[in-house]
């Protein structure tokens, strides 16, 4: 079984931490949960990245348990990288992940 490097981009980061924030106001603690839950399952990508269906293109999402939040991330099979670059509501228009995806793209050298 392949291992692979879980790289996670700095909007995808501060999209859990934004979302900790708003969840810890609603409720105390709430936001822990929720981003316990979605570390959890985004270290799950390490080993079975390609157990989710492409949903645009090459970008796959996985829905984080209990919370209405897609991870979206790119699967680079030759490289055994999984690169996370959002993590979005569901109710949010998926354009969303496009500006992300190109936002992060334009940062980096290549």
């Amino acid at each position: 079984m392949k291992a692979y490097k879980l790289v996670i981009d700095v909007g995808a980061l501060q999209d859990i931490q934004d979302t900790t924030d708003w969840y810890n106001e609603q409720s105390h603690g709430l936001g822990g949960r929720f981003q316990k839950q979605a570390k959890s399952q985004i270290n799950t990508l390490k080993e079975h990245p390609l157990a989710y269906s492409i949903r645009y293109t090459d970008v796959q999402c996985m829905l984080i348990k209990k919370f209405p939040f897609l991870v979206h991330f790119i699967v680079d099979d030759t490289k055994l990288t999984v690169e996370v670059f959002a993590v979005i509501h569901t109710s949010r228009n998926p354009k969303i992940w496009e500006e992300k995806r190109e936002g992060n793209n334009q940062g980096s050298s290549g």
